[in-house]
């Protein structure tokens, strides 16, 4: 898939997530409010947190189809892992508001009698929110799209927001009234530990944090498929965006022309570049085999 196919289906996907989500908002707040369900409104409070979210990884997909300049010589790829982070944080700043505000129900006795719109409400917003999800994720799994893969968490915690607020809003709609807060109260721990994931995963990225050991197994076995490529010395690969960028280190014979060495790299990054379309650069070292050889590095 090339460059802007990519960040095109990605774009694609978010402003499909976008529209969905303001019309699930509106009717959330408005179910919520002539429906007497506190989960309901709280539901329709966080949809709208997820538009800064939404619109953050907008951005951070337009930044990061950029490509490489002087200012940034790999890329702008890390806008997504920033956006990533942006949207962790509001996923956690959402379940602290969603906690703090049904823990102040519970203790005031502030139940409320849901109407009929309100139960209908968190049920089409499940099966609307898993949906997205799905969708987001095949496509950010394909794609490995930090930004995408966190809208698709994002997409996954209202689901989960959803199923609690529903069982909360039948519950009362039955006479338990402390069921409605207690059903949000519970979905804000879920929140709280999709938030804590996300966060995690973009900071590894930002932190140059390892690729996975399948990649990087697989990767090495290809460079070494090569003809004359004698071992992969060391291999490191670390995540900019939706692409990896991997340097790797080549033995080979010391006797060998650099006309030579330079095109076996040549055909060692093009296998890896054919095998895998989310690499976006492989850096190449070539070192004298069985010689005795020092690598500097001061990391």
């Amino acid at each position: 898939m090339q460059r802007n196919e990519r960040f095109d289906s990605a774009e694609r996907i978010i402003w499909i997530g976008f529209w969905v989500n303001a019309l699930l908002m509106i009717f959330k707040l408005g179910a919520g409010y002539w429906g007497r369900s506190d989960a309901v409104f709280a539901d329709g409070i966080e949809s709208a947190c997820d538009f800064v979210a939404i619109f953050s990884t907008i951005v951070a997909l337009k930044l990061g189809r950029k490509p490489f300049d002087e200012k940034h010589p790999y890329g702008h790829g890390r806008a997504e892992s920033l956006s990533a982070i942006l949207v962790s944080l509001i996923i956690v700043a959402t379940g602290i508001w969603i906690l703090m505000d049904s823990v102040r129900s519970i203790m005031d006795r502030a139940f409320k009698s849901p109407g009929l719109i309100a139960v209908a409400a968190a049920f089409i917003t499940i099966l609307i929110k898993e949906w997205l999800f799905r969708f987001t994720f095949r496509t950010g799994t394909r794609l490995a799209s930090p930004a995408l893969l966190a809208t698709a968490k994002d997409h996954r915690k209202d689901a989960i927001t959803s199923i609690s607020t529903l069982a909360g809003v039948i519950g009362a709609s039955f006479g338990f009234g402390f069921m409605d807060p207690l059903a949000a109260g519970l979905t804000s721990l879920f929140i709280l530990h999709i938030g804590y994931q996300t966060f995690r995963d973009a900071a590894h990225d930002l932190m140059d944090g390892s690729a996975p050991p399948d990649f990087i197994t697989e990767v090495t076995r290809l460079a070494e498929e090569v003809e004359r490529v004698e071992h992969v010395h060391d291999i490191r690969a670390r995540r900019s965006g939706q692409y990896m960028i991997i340097d790797l280190k080549l033995d080979m014979d010391p006797a060998m022309t650099v006309k030579d060495s330079h095109d076996i790299a040549t055909r060692v990054k093009k296998l890896i570049f054919d095998g895998f379309p989310n690499v976006g650069d492989v850096m190449i070292h070539i070192n004298p085999h069985d010689e005795e050889h020092e690598d500097l590095i001061r990391l």
